[in-house]
């Protein structure tokens, strides 16, 4: 038996979603963040790191989400659901296997830093620089290299209807959390494409079976 190790509000969604596009039968183990939204230290009982999304198939544990998501590929996808047919968009997907968390991600996470660290508890004085030194690596570092990357998503989403071509695969999948998480960033109506990549995940029918089996999803960093 499957066994998915969910925290809530995670990049486990993503897995959720795999499996139920290859049909796969599995149980959830669910967990909750504690009150500063980090992962509970039971986790480190299933993985040293003590994060999620990790999968236990039948005694085989795979943490981080790409290489879990390869492995289902790699173990059920035998009629390549949600892999390319072509060498060509093979090549597209594995980019985009490895843009998401390596690439696009820590710019978002930073991101989401940099905004929460000016609410945090501090004496009066101390706030203005805390928001003013955040607000200019903010304008200074971390936009101008998520710019190009927001332009090259939307670019590719406007040549065809997925990220590896014109069907679904485990790229699309692997690249909707840190697009549900851009689009708490910064304002997607601008980008028509990304925001029709938002709506086309949104409407598919497993990622909507996935929600109603783990719950509501967030792009929230575990």
């Amino acid at each position: 038996m499957i066994t998915l190790h969910h925290l809530e509000n995670s990049r486990s969604q993503r897995i959720a979603w795999a499996l139920e596009s290859l049909g796969l039968e599995y149980e959830i183990k669910r967990y909750k963040r504690d009150s500063s939204s980090a992962a509970p230290e039971s986790l480190k009982k299933v993985h040293a790191l003590g994060k999620a999304p990790v999968l236990d198939d039948d005694g085989i544990v795979i943490a981080e989400s790409g290489a879990i998501l390869e492995y289902l590929c790699d173990r059920y996808d035998d009629e390549k659901r949600l892999r390319p047919v072509s060498a060509e968009d093979m090549l597209s997907y594995r980019y985009w296997m490895h843009f998401s968390e390596g690439s696009l991600m820590p710019l978002l996470v930073m991101t989401l830093i940099f905004s929460k660290v000016p609410k945090q508890p501090m004496p009066f004085f101390v706030r203005p620089i805390a928001k003013g030194l955040c607000g200019k690596i903010q304008e200074n570092f971390v936009n101008p290299r998520l710019q190009p990357m927001i332009e090259l998503v939307e670019d590719t989403l406007s040549q065809q209807t997925w990220l590896a071509g014109e069907r679904m695969t485990t790229a699309d999948i692997q690249m909707s959390f840190p697009v549900q998480a851009l689009a708490r960033a910064v304002e997607v109506d601008k980008f028509p494409n990304i925001q029709r990549f938002l709506n086309q995940v949104e409407d598919n029918e497993f990622y909507i079976k996935a929600k109603e089996r783990v719950g509501a999803f967030g792009p929230l960093a575990s």
